[in-house]
């Protein structure tokens, strides 16, 4: 039901509400407080603690006084009393509020307290009636032109509506039970309107099982699904004869993940797995192995890369451990008119083995005879879309994903519940760790000199620009710093600028030049995260490194120690803040991607985990994957159990989950059950 009907909501703060994901009754009802007012528990005045945000209740000990200070900018003072003392109150541009606090009444202040001329005083506070109802007030996310009180009205409105059509509880009756949860309508009515701090905890409680719960139900029923009965099942003795004709010995991680896909290969049903690997970890030759066995299968395979850079690695890669054994070709957006015709028309009539590519190979007029076998690299960079277009020029193809991205071992379940997963968490041999150190910028001149150092001996660096401020051009950014470097502290070195505004070709023809030794030092932007595979490079210097992602750090730090001579990342930040001086020194501590990522998920929570929701991962509104893995746990144990009886949701007494399942992952631009 459209949140118009729910009284006091017209056409504009239905606009509002839009804002906040709320469209409907039903999404009015699942819009979680962020946290609560205990007015409950009220602190007397002289036991207030600066700095912190507490509750008084106090009555108004003088006239409110009104001065305006500005054009549009009205303040209202006054003095409010307990019997323990005194506390000045200020309020900004609210004559509405100001009429309330008649001299004499009692109000219940909320906000945080500062003392100023030893004084205590609260500025803008939250101002609730002394009543018995205002034990417990919810606060909601908020957008301009919503008050918290119109939020909770409008909320009381919708739960009088939901009531009244919502009995079904999506959760069965014995898995309910066995978890000891209570009843969805009850949990909605007091997650809104609690009486208690207990009300409170069993609410939610319900509602983030319920939320994970649903979550894993889905994940596992589209996985159930997709469980399609493969059109090429592939004989795999042709990897053998690939494996020993390579130069060097896989990894036992690498041997590890190629019998993994060769044993999907072999199988009834189409593979779709993910092989999760370090940078550096040697992903690309367990993919080389699956397309050399889909090649002498009489089978083609396609690989996509997100950048034309990361393409013209794998097909040059490709083109050195294959030889003349497997046609392989390149598609991106870089070839020629008359050779893309040339490789459209080979491609369709069967004559290219394996076809390497960007987005180009998503094109309407590139065609295969065969796809068999499709392989992604760096998954995180495509849009769940983009992967489906790519398998659909096949007759249901296997499904490779490659990713570099470290993901911590809690959230990868959740992330690839619908892909089987294989780790490689060994670096190949001869790799050295890479040594990081965290300094400050009054290091700069030191720094410089070590680089011009290992220049010297024949090595080339990279120095990665300071990322920029919102507002900021980045280009501007680059090209004043590679400028300054090139003029003044390397003059006598070849300096090279890379950055996200510049044309593929012109991307690709710098990257070239360093790759050929023709640049010494590369300035760069984030674009060389994912790049071109420079064995020389043996040093990264990452100015303002505060205002990257640890995760991100590790990516960047991963274009370094490529070849077999020790290689060196150094973090230039005058972060000041306890926190981003934390995750510095996590880079200095440890190489393993898993372990960076792990403290990135404590120090900075899930959010960067999901920000792109390119996936297709659906929100949580409530659960919180850091401090509910028990509840995961458990909700993960219950939809096993309810998926063994109903694999893909069909069962009538199920209508109510298969529906919250349907509304998660379509919400969200994710997957959907047929």
């Amino acid at each position: 039901m459209n949140i118009q009907y729910v009284k006091g909501v017209g056409a504009s703060r239905a606009a509002l509400l839009k804002k906040l994901g709320i469209e409907t009754v039903e999404d009015a009802v699942r819009f979680y407080p962020r946290g609560y007012l205990d007015f409950a528990n009220c602190t007397p005045i002289r036991d207030l603690e600066p700095g912190e945000t507490q509750c008084v209740r106090a009555f108004v000990g003088c006239p409110v006084s009104k001065a305006r200070i500005r054009q549009g900018m009205t303040i209202f003072k006054t003095v409010v009393a307990d019997e323990t003392g005194t506390m000045h109150v200020t309020l900004f541009n609210n004559p509405y509020l100001a009429e309330r606090l008649q001299e004499g009444k009692t109000f219940l202040f909320y906000g945080k307290v500062a003392v100023v001329h030893g004084s205590f005083e609260m500025t803008a506070p939250l101002v609730e009636d002394d009543t018995d109802e205002a034990a417990f007030l919810p606060v909601y996310p908020l957008t301009a032109g919503l008050s918290n009180k119109q939020m909770q009205k409008i909320i009381r409105g919708a739960m009088s509506i939901w009531q009244e059509t919502a009995n079904e509880d999506l959760l069965p009756d014995e898995i309910r039970q066995q978890n000891g949860l209570c009843h969805s309508l009850f949990a909605l009515q007091r997650v809104h309107f609690p009486k208690s701090w207990e009300d409170i905890a069993i609410a939610r409680r319900r509602l983030i099982f319920e939320e994970l719960f649903v979550l894993q139900c889905g994940m596992a029923a589209l996985r159930n699904q997709e469980h399609i009965r493969s059109e090429f099942p592939m004989k795999t003795e042709a990897a053998a004869d690939f494996l020993e004709s390579l130069p060097f010995r896989l990894t036992g991680a690498q041997q590890r993940a190629v019998e993994d896909c060769l044993c999907d290969l072999r199988g009834e049903d189409v593979m779709n797995r993910l092989v999760q690997g370090d940078v550096g970890s040697g992903k690309t030759v367990v993919a080389a192995a699956l397309l050399f066995v889909a090649a002498k299968n009489g089978l083609q395979s396609a690989l996509m890369a997100p950048t034309e850079i990361l393409a013209r690695q794998h097909y040059e890669t490709l083109q050195k451990l294959f030889g003349d054994r497997v046609r392989v070709r390149l598609l991106t957006g870089g070839v020629g008119a008359a050779e893309k015709r040339e490789i459209r028309a080979k491609l369709k009539s069967g004559e290219i083995d394996v076809l390497v590519g960007t987005h180009a190979l998503l094109t309407e007029n590139v065609a295969f005879s065969s796809l068999a076998l499709v392989v992604t690299d760096e998954q995180h960079r495509f849009g769940v879309r983009q992967r489906a277009a790519l398998t659909q020029k096949g007759k249901a193809p296997h499904v490779l994903v490659m990713s570099a991205t470290p993901i911590p071992r809690t959230l990868s379940l959740i992330i690839y519940g619908d892909l089987d997963v294989s780790v490689i968490d060994e670096l190949p041999q001869g790799r050295k760790p890479i040594a990081t150190y965290s300094v400050d910028s009054g290091y700069h001149a030191r720094v410089y000199t070590f680089v011009k150092k290992l220049i010297d001996q024949g090595s080339q660096a990279y120095i990665v620009c300071p990322m920029v401020e919102e507002g900021e051009s980045e280009l501007l950014a680059a090209t004043a710093y590679a400028k300054t470097l090139s003029e003044q502290e390397f003059a006598a070195y070849r300096v090279g600028l890379l950055h996200g505004k510049m044309k593929p070709k012109e991307k690709t023809a710098v990257m070239e030049a360093f790759a050929a030794g023709e640049i010494q030092i590369l300035v760069a932007t984030t674009v060389i995260e994912v790049g071109v595979d420079v064995p020389n490079a043996a040093v990264m210097v990452i100015e303002n490194a505060e205002r990257f992602g640890l995760s991100q750090l590790h990516q960047l730090r991963g274009r370094v120690g490529r070849g077999e001579q020790q290689s060196y990342c150094i973090l230039i930040s005058d972060a000041e803040n306890d926190a981003a001086r934390e995750r510095l020194q996590v880079m200095t501590k440890t190489n393993d991607g898993f372990k960076i990522a792990d403290a990135d998920l404590r120090l900075r929570g899930p959010g960067d985990f999901f920000g792109s929701r390119q996936h297709g991962l659906p929100e949580l509104k409530i659960a919180d994957l850091l401090e509910d893995m028990e509840t995961l746990r458990q909700a993960k144990e219950a939809a096993a159990e309810v998926l063994r009886e109903d694999p893909i949701l069909t069962e009538e007494r199920h209508a109510p989950l298969r529906k919250a399942v349907q509304t998660l992952f379509s919400k969200n631009g994710g997957a959907a059950l047929n």
